[in-house]
């Protein structure tokens, strides 16, 4: 079973468009997307819960992973598809 996955984006992020491709490329077929651009009191949410203003901000189940940097970092050491399968520590 795959983790929830989070994902804070914005409509013309290309990191954004950039981590969804990664993830599905991983098997992710679901992103509950929070769209920050369309209801801006989530950017507020956003920053509270993640210290960050950026987009993507990635939550797999209660990770916070971060950005798309922060993901592709993730899968490069091989950690991502563990951490999506619930297997990570």
């Amino acid at each position: 079973m795959t983790q929830a996955v989070l994902m804070y984006t914005t409509a013309v992020c290309p990191y954004c468009i950039r981590a969804k491709q990664l993830l599905a490329a991983r098997g992710v077929t679901q992103i509950e997307e929070v769209r920050v651009d369309l209801e801006p009191e989530r950017r507020e949410e956003m920053m509270q819960r993640t210290g960050r203003r950026t987009v993507p901000q990635i939550y797999i189940g209660d990770t916070h992973v971060g950005g798309c940097d922060d993901l592709i970092a993730l899968d490069g050491a091989g950690k991502l598809r563990p951490l999506l399968a619930g297997e990570a520590e």
